[in-house]
């Protein structure tokens, strides 16, 4: 029986699905974990405004490099048509006679974009390289005060470490993609070398630091409008572009694991929404008010106060989740939550607590 070469690759992976679920069975909660944590969602929460009171350079680059990463995760999911595991083993006459293989799904399985590149290991790449490299570079300028030869031992050995932790990580997120079925290991290795690509283009990149609002909205109606091109394009060819949420629909052993906030407009919207949540935070006057009246100064206090008033309240607001009985009112409110996330970080938070210092100081003056 003659197969062609994408048959033979995700024969493959099948085997390396099985293989990984029958003697790593044992492993389920943590490859669980980590596909979770891979999720963009947890640079949006945690990764962004730990970093951004910090050291708002790298907030404001984190996100940059999510949302366009994950934009051009779903141009190139569009274009590539990649299959997923889970259905494709259903469909496929690959094996003939032969026994299929049963791999089994979990509630994280059933994705509803094509599989290629995964989008996680895309996201997960993208966003430890830019945190990474950001961190190296901040150790290079830190190292000036102490002798050039031990701050190359440090940069050296911290560099070692840092590259290994990252390594590390896109090991684990592309093995759980590969075991919970959502994903082909070839599919994971383009998205870790897309990832990787997205976020060096943005360490070259210097205008995002100080782009006006209008950028921002520039830069997301263009997002959008080649989203949406691409979709009438492929519509106008014949070519269902929600091909693949059918697939999951029709192979998902469970209806209730069929997330529409997995579907590719749902992600577009959530990052636009995003995009646009740290453009108008960092042109609010209150933003700018903030920069200059720091009773707290850029006291480590200060923005060690703030990351821990932002990231509870993060995680409540996390906890809304829009209807979905209304898709447009869906994708609405998906839209304004994110958007709602940069808001908290840079402006509601910090204004709180600057407001509770100055009213602090001023009863000490008394």
């Amino acid at each position: 029986m003659h197969h062609t070469l994408m048959e033979v690759l995700y024969g493959y992976g099948i085997s390396s699905t099985l293989y990984l679920q029958t003697h790593y069975g044992h492993a389920q909660s943590w490859f669980t974990f980590v596909s979770t944590m891979a999720d963009l969602r947890t640079t949006f929460l945690y990764f962004f405004p730990i970093w951004f009171h910090l050291q708002s350079a790298v907030g404001v680059k984190l996100v940059w490099v999510a949302v366009v990463g994950d934009w051009l995760n779903l141009v190139l999911k569009w274009l590539m048509f990649g299959e997923r595991p889970y259905w494709w083993v259903k469909e496929t006459l690959y094996y003939g006679n032969l026994t299929v293989p049963q791999i089994k799904q979990f509630p994280m399985t059933c994705e509803t974009g094509p599989g290629s590149p995964s989008g996680h290991a895309m996201g997960s790449a993208g966003v430890y390289y830019a945190m990474v490299t950001s961190l190296l570079t901040i150790f290079l300028q830190s190292g000036g005060n102490t002798s050039l030869t031990t701050s190359k031992l440090i940069f050296l050995s911290s560099s070692g470490l840092l590259w290994a932790l990252f390594w590390g990580v896109q090991v684990c997120v592309s093995l759980s993609r590969v075991f919970i079925a959502a994903h082909f290991p070839h599919q994971v290795i383009a998205g870790v070398v897309s990832g990787i690509a997205v976020a060096k283009a943005f360490n070259r990149v210097s205008w995002i630091y100080s782009a006006s609002l209008k950028s921002y909205v520039h830069t997301i109606l263009c997002l959008v409008f080649i989203a949406l091109g691409l979709y009438a394009l492929l519509d106008a060819a014949s070519v269902d572009p929600y091909w693949s949420l059918m697939k999951a629909q029709k192979w998902c052993i469970q209806p209730e694991w069929v997330h529409l906030d997995t579907t590719p407009f749902a992600g577009l919207l959530r990052n636009t929404g995003a995009l646009f949540g740290l453009g108008l935070s960092l042109h609010l006057p209150i933003h700018g008010d903030l920069q200059k009246n720091r009773n707290c100064g850029n006291s480590a206090i200060y923005r060690l106060t703030c990351t821990a008033a932002t990231l509870p309240l993060l995680s409540l607001l996390d906890s809304f989740r829009p209807p979905t009985s209304t898709h447009a009112l869906f994708y609405a409110l998906s839209f304004c939550k994110s958007a709602t996330v940069p808001l908290t970080t840079i402006c509601f938070v910090p204004y709180c607590i600057s407001t509770l210092a100055n009213v602090y100081h001023r009863m000490k003056a008394y």
